[in-house]
């Protein structure tokens, strides 16, 4: 592959920072574990490649030392084409070329000299942790989000614990230094960025249980798949946002939500308490009678409180006899009802609505396997909605009584591994010749034909393996011979499958709290972000809603897609982006009970009630 071709893959990193975490087992790139900047994960490099190729940054003897120590394991690329399709392996490969090129020429790399400032952050944290080296601190410039302007921060470091912390903001205020605090890098619009220092959290890792409290505490450098994995060991769950988020972090900028606050709920629903380092450096926690009031939504917004160095989340106990079920629909206005009706009646742990797109790029393991599932899924069974519901025994009896046809966990897991034979066996024809008046996907789900499709259907981990490149089939293989791989409530807990969402382009996330009472609405507006990105030749989708409060509320996504490196493709998302602003804008001005994503920005700590139903 020439340098162009691997310019291009570089450019193409999502910044999901799931390299960060070992989510299929493989482990994670052992550069990495002793130092954990950005830089030395494969995320980091492909930033690195980007910044050397197209000299944006000096090839320093730092650069040279993150490069040396990358083996070419190829655990990188495992993971990342599990994500986004990608192969980060040639770009390790391409970099490391690079720099022996430069090096065989004779040119000598440049040494950075510290300043004061600099000095004065190692005196804190230890010379390891500080840098004002190019290298490292590009990686923490860019993301891939079109609005996002490239900034390059001045320092980087990562502190150990609360003091140190507290120590580095004193430090910032007395230098007039501003600083940006940084989890994992994955919010992906800006809000991680600094012209000054950038406080890199990742160090600070300690989780330990209060089960007797049923709480978990964690450190801001405990990632949400991280934490998950702890408590299951231990017969919990916790609610968790994407895998490799940061979980202090999702609290302070929007709190949690996923398909599991149908029941457990959002914002300070989910948390016991919390500590802080405020803009003085003050440590402070929510249990203070004098501490701020964190639990109020102010909807003109407000800045964050402060550096959050430890939260305690509920730990929720769940019944041996879980299982996932999906319940198909022809058209929204159906599954939104069933979903709300759910809501009400307090059925499921958790309850998504997913549209096409979610979930045929969900459980494909690649983006031309997934185009042909959505084709099937879509036209020939004509699912076009989806109600994902985990539920125990007594629950998913009243659904299946509710509706009649579902997706139960033995065909899914049917289904996922049998996905490279799917589209194209013309034996499933079959089903075309009984529907007669009713949807082709009631005959799917038919448990009369369950023993016909294990028949006709190629479903193993062998066959889906087929449908990765051939260097990879024996890790897919072994990947998929696990049973968890298949299993809606493990997927529905790790959530590792969510991040594949991206692998077509980028995604740009639109998130709102809508009036479940109100579908007419919520299509409205669903119909409106699809006029908006159709008219600007963007890429777009119906995400999920899941719903909240008993069945009151809803938490809606909706998704524009864009290739950061395409400008025309970048003009004209943020061309979609400023109108769909305006839309949102309008809909939460005239329309009871439309709130945006952005009301809660800095204030994920605050009474989901203070959001959900004050103006």
């Amino acid at each position: 592959m020439n340098k162009t071709d691997i310019l291009q893959t570089a450019r193409q990193c999502r910044h999901y920072a799931m390299c960060k975490i070992d989510f299929l087992k493989t482990g994670i790139c052992p550069a990495a574990i002793d130092r954990p900047f950005v830089s030395f994960f494969p995320q980091g490099r492909m930033d690195l490649f980007s910044g050397v190729y197209e000299r944006r940054i000096p090839v320093t003897k730092e650069l040279v030392h993150i490069v040396e120590s990358c083996n070419l394991c190829g655990i990188c690329d495992k993971q990342c084409h599990f994500v986004t399709g990608l192969r980060p392996l040639t770009v390790m490969k391409g970099l490391k070329e690079y720099v022996q090129e430069f090096l065989d020429k004779g040119n000598v790399p440049e040494e950075s000299k510290p300043d004061d400032f600099l000095i004065a952050l190692q005196t804190i944290t230890g010379q390891k942790w500080a840098s004002s080296d190019p290298a490292i601190l590009f990686p923490y410039a860019d993301d891939p989000c079109p609005a996002t302007p490239f900034t390059m921060p001045r320092y980087v470091v990562m502190p150990s614990n609360s003091s140190e912390i507290s120590e580095i903001i004193k430090l910032c205020r007395r230098e007039e230094i501003p600083y940006a605090v940084r989890g994992n890098g994955a919010s992906v619009i800006g809000f991680v960025m600094s012209t000054g220092l950038v406080m890199d959290m990742n160090r600070m890792k300690g989780i330990r249980f209060d089960e007797k409290n049923w709480c978990v505490y964690v450190q801001p450098g405990v990632s949400a798949f991280e934490t998950q994995k702890e408590a299951v060991k231990k017969g919990y769950r916790v609610n968790a946002a994407e895998p490799s988020a940061l979980l202090c972090a999702n609290m302070m900028c929007s709190g949690i939500f996923s398909n599991f606050s149908h029941s457990y709920g959002i914002l300070a629903d989910n948390y016991v308490n919390a500590e802080f380092v405020d803009h003085d450096g003050n440590l402070f926690n929510l249990n203070q009678f004098d501490a701020p009031n964190l639990f109020s939504n102010d909807k003109m917004g407000r800045k964050s409180p402060g550096v959050c160095t430890e939260v305690g989340v509920k730990l929720y106990p769940f019944p041996e006899d879980e299982e996932g079920l999906i319940v198909p629909f022809s058209d929204m206005e159906g599954a939104l009802s069933f979903a709300s009706e759910l809501g009400r009646r307090r059925i499921g742990n958790a309850v998504g609505v997913l549209g096409g797109e979610y979930l045929s790029v969900f459980i494909s393991p690649t983006e031309e396997l997934a185009r042909r599932i959505k084709r099937f899924f879509s036209g020939t069974l004509g699912i076009k909605y989806a109600v994902l519901v985990v539920a125990d025994t007594y629950d998913r009896k009243i659904i299946q009584e509710m509706e009649k046809v579902v997706i139960s966990q033995k065909l899914l897991s049917l289904l996922i591994l049998g996905l490279a034979d799917l589209n194209g066996n013309e034996s499933l024809s079959i089903i075309e010749e009984y529907v007669g008046d009713r949807e082709p996907y009631e005959i799917l789900c038919d448990g009369e034909i369950l023993p016909l499709l294990e028949l006709l259907i190629d479903s193993s981990p062998e066959s889906l393996a087929k449908a990765v490149p051939e260097d990879l089939e024996g890790f897919y293989k072994d990947l998929y011979s696990r049973p968890e791989m298949t299993n809606m409530v493990w997927l529905s807990m790790f959530r590792i499958i969510s991040s594949r969402m991206g692998r077509y382009k980028h995604p740009v996330a639109f998130v709102l709290y809508v009036p479940m009472d109100n579908i007419a609405l919520i299509m409205e507006i669903d119909s409106e972000f699809k006029r908006i990105g159709d008219i600007h030749h963007i890429h777009n989708d119906y995400g999920f809603i899941t719903p909240l409060d008993m069945g009151k509320r809803g938490v809606y996504e909706f998704d524009f897609y864009v290739d950061p490196t395409d400008d025309a493709d970048r003009r004209n998302c943020l061309n979609a982006m400023a109108e769909a602003v305006e839309m949102i804008e309008s809909y939460c001005g005239g329309a009871n009970g439309v709130k945006w994503i952005q009301s809660v920005l800095y204030q994920g700590f605050c009474r989901s009630e203070n959001l959900l139903y004050l103006d």
